[in-house]
């Protein structure tokens, strides 16, 4: 039998801070929003409070919780610990009531598509938005009998578990092309196969900023790629926007194959810099936010090497230094890539390399197609449970 509850009905939200200075609370994993990966409530990069430093009072949790990040709910960062540990001010950790609702259930509950509209129309303040405690317990949903509710956790979970899978794979694939490149090509910051060098400056290449005009939906206008369209290394064609402009305008900020494409600001230092190769046929724009380089005719190295130079662990590193901050946000500019020294190896070598990344660039995409259709099989099944009641689902 299922019957609608409010989520205050059967869950308890964490009152009262422990001194993070005290033991052994300071010994224990400090989680932050920054350590929860959204959507899939992986935690990564935990550190204790003692090696934060951290002196304001803080939420006690453990292996029997919940986490929830209140700030910016749209990001969707819900996590199952496994451990004792604290968490910031800005986590709220949610307790089952025991024989009322089955943790996971609580989990994949509060990642569903319904919650989080539920939870972006109640959050307050404008810049950064939060849902508060009183709007968060006020949610209501159905709650089928515990042991459904142990069936369906299950179900979920293998589904969660097979894209989990599928982006593992894709990570892998990622890694893969790292170290063909070293294989390759060796370090680039220490050059240990002693290749000549330049600076991207002395081999001629040409930045440019992009468009400031404003962008919207309308796609009368001109389409522009802006920093979301620049993500794992490749032209995203999601979420476009365009801009009205003339046709002289638009000239100055038209895209050629081969344009290689920087982020240039960012809030998160690890997106400062990241490209990505433009080979589309379409005419296409770049907004202001990114940088645009576009090497000469005879410059000795390919916009494709040049990417996955960038795209190196220890050359990204070297690139940071470059980077300053304005108002919470990282900046790369023109000078700091145009400055920036690469190694210069023998075309045929880059050739070679090309040929490599194609082939594992064709096997990523054919696991990102089964990742998508994992999403999907995991978002069906979760909006049957949460909207429509999941019943005698056969899973083998």
């Amino acid at each position: 039998m299922t019957g609608h509850v409010r989520l205050g009905d059967v869950v308890d939200v964490a009152s009262g801070q422990v001194d993070p200075r005290e033991e052994p609370y300071c010994d224990w994993p400090h989680v932050g929003g920054d350590n929860i990966e959204s959507g899939s409530g992986r935690l990564f990069g935990l550190r204790t409070a003692r090696e934060l430093s951290f002196i304001s009072g803080k939420y006690e949790f453990g292996p029997e919780d919940v986490l929830y990040s209140k700030i910016r709910p749209a990001l969707n960062k819900v996590a199952l610990p496994d451990f004792k540990g604290i968490c910031s001010a800005d986590m709220y950790p949610l307790r089952p009531r025991s024989g009322r609702i089955e943790r996971r259930y609580l989990a994949y509950l509060l990642q569903h598509d319904g919650f989080l509209e539920f939870a972006e129309k109640h959050s307050s303040r404008t810049n950064i938005p939060k849902i508060n405690r009183e709007a968060l317990l006020s949610y209501e949903f159905p709650l089928p009998e515990l042991p459904e509710q142990h069936r369906i956790a299950d179900v979920l979970e293998k589904a969660d578990s097979i894209r989990r899978k599928r982006k593992e794979a894709i990570a892998l694939t990622e890694e893969l092309l790292r170290s063909a490149f070293l294989e390759m090509f060796g370090d680039p910051v220490t050059n240990s196969n002693g290749w000549p060098t330049k600076t991207l400056d002395e081999i001629g290449t040409d930045f440019s900023y992009g468009t400031s005009t404003k962008c919207d939906t309308d796609q009368t206008g001109r389409a522009v790629l802006r920093i979301p369209n620049v993500v794992g290394g490749q032209i995203d064609m999601s979420e476009l926007k365009y801009a009205h402009m003339g046709l002289d305008e638009a000239q100055r900020f038209m895209l050629l194959r081969g344009d290689l494409l920087f982020v240039r600001s960012n809030g998160n230092p690890n997106f400062i810099a990241r490209s990505a190769v433009f080979n589309r046929a379409e005419p296409m724009l770049f907004a202001s936010y990114l940088i645009r380089a576009r090497f000469p005719r005879n410059s000795p190295v390919s916009s494709g090497f040049v990417h996955a130079l960038f795209s190196a662990d220890s050359f990204r590193r070297r690139l940071l230094k470059e980077a300053t901050t304005t108002a919470g946000n990282y900046n790369i500019n023109t000078t700091g890539l145009g400055r920036q020294p690469i190694m210069l190896p023998p075309a045929a070598l880059q050739a070679r390399y090309s040929r490599v990344e194609e082939a594992i660039w064709q096997l990523r995409e054919k696991h990102q197609q089964c990742s998508r259709d994992a999403e999907v099989l995991f978002a069906s099944l979760s909006e049957r449970v949460f909207r429509g009641g999941l019943r005698h689902v056969d899973f083998s």
